[in-house]
């Protein structure tokens, strides 16, 4: 595991980029390439209240698909159509819910 100091912050961040710039390129061709978001059958208040979310905001977009794709150690969310696909949030493996905003009204 990657020591968290500041003199090794830049290293993990352009790791992470490099991960990011993968993973565009993965979803570019093949938008269904992540798993099923696992949240959406969540049981706890506070997992449904997070699936309400991002259902919405992927309702907003016009995309009907919710997926997440992993990382080395961060999880995306992303909704997708058969062409296009729009990043919602970026965890790190160790959060337990992802940072939504709310849909445009």
């Amino acid at each position: 595991m990657a020591e968290q100091d500041r003199a090794s912050a830049p290293a993990r961040f352009a790791s992470l980029q490099a991960e990011v710039v993968k993973a565009r390129s993965l979803l570019s061709f093949a938008p269904a390439s992540g798993r099923p978001a696992r949240f959406l059958d969540a049981r706890t208040g506070w997992g449904r209240f997070q699936a309400e979310q991002a259902g919405q905001l992927a309702q907003a977009l016009g995309m009907p698909g919710l997926r997440e794709l992993m990382l080395a150690r961060h999880v995306l969310l992303y909704a997708h159509s058969d062409q296009e696909v729009v990043l919602l949030s970026l965890r790190h493996e160790r959060q337990l819910g992802y940072p939504l905003t709310r849909p445009p009204a």
